[in-house]
């Protein structure tokens, strides 16, 4: 859809008084709920102009400049099943229990409108709860496009609302493998510090003193020479909370650009996997238990560490 075609939803007017250097790192400081990116996609698209010109996203901000923001309506997303392959471990009358592959984004969104979890599940499921509307049918928790490994989905709104409740009571377990940078020197451990948006990047969140409370519990399994594999265990359920209490404790995820280092490891984002998953059936009360093979690219790299180990 064209800008004209777009119904604006809000225009806001700005008069600067002083030079403010690049304008969307300006308008990132001004605007609280609008990420970098969000404000670099409506410069893109015409929707962002100074003095009645369209401008680009590194253009400085000087005294007396006339900005207007307007901020169209959300796009409408049609979301379409599609033919795409899901392993699927355990599937009954209110829920299936799957292995996410890395790379496959959970629900449709502004920029990825097809490819999804989702679009995937109403190819192949003809039942999913509808609690969180049309766009997100069925998805109880969430796991980030990088990020593989064990998700349970609800196919009624009665397992939906069980399963949630788990999930804020903390009493479903979440057990997550990850390998990190650095050689931990401690069997097991636990990390209690608050989650917020970082101020200084707000594609990122941080351990902030005004954060959520977080706490994530860990135990060593293996040691390479510049590696360690860890198994996480989530008390809370923070965004990005693994990758942000590892990075704080200085044993940022292997592969995690955002959080970590740029590119160490062959793979395609975060060495990062949803191993098992344990709650209460929401319809017979019984403890269930269900855990994820590792991707193979998972596998491989854990293989090369063990044989440069056990080679040095």
């Amino acid at each position: 859809m064209s800008k004209e075609e777009r119904t604006i939803e809000e225009r806001i007017e700005l008069t600067i008084a002083v030079d403010n250097g690049r304008i969307d790192k300006y308008l990132v400081d001004e605007f609280d709920n609008m990420s970098r990116s969000k404000i670099q996609g409506l410069i893109e698209e015409g929707f962002i102009e100074v003095n009645d010109q369209e401008i680009k996203s590194n253009y400085k901000v000087q005294a007396g400049d006339q900005i207007i923001v307007s901020i169209p309506e959300a796009e409408a997303i049609d979301v379409i099943p599609e033919d795409i392959p899901l392993d699927i471990i355990y599937q009954d009358q209110d829920l299936i229990v799957l292995n996410k592959e890395q790379g496959m984004v959970v629900h449709p969104a502004p920029g990825h409108k097809s490819g999804t979890l989702v679009n995937a599940l109403l190819y192949q499921i003809d039942d999913l709860s509808g609690i969180n509307g049309e766009i997100r049918p069925g998805i109880v928790h969430r796991l980030d496009k990088d990020t593989s490994g064990i998700m349970v989905v609800a196919k009624n709104d009665e397992a939906h609302v069980a399963l949630s409740e788990q999930l804020a009571d903390r009493s479903m377990e979440r057990t997550y493998w990850a390998l990190v940078h650095g050689i931990m020197p401690h069997n097991q451990g636990s990390i209690d510090a608050p989650i917020g948006r970082d101020p200084r990047n707000r594609q990122r969140n941080a351990v902030v003193t005004e954060g959520k409370e977080a706490v994530s519990h860990f135990k060593l399994l293996e040691k390479f020479e510049d590696y360690s594999l860890l198994e996480v265990q989530l008390e809370s359920g923070r965004t990005h909370q693994i990758r942000v209490h590892l990075n704080y404790i200085d044993f940022p995820i292997a592969g995690d650009e955002l959080y970590g280092p740029r590119k160490t490891l062959e793979g395609k984002g975060q060495f990062l996997h949803a191993r098992r998953i344990g709650f209460i059936h929401p319809r017979t009360g019984e403890k269930m238990i269900f855990e994820a093979d590792l991707p193979k690219v998972f596998e491989e790299e854990l293989e090369f560490l063990r044989e440069h180990r056990e080679n040095q």
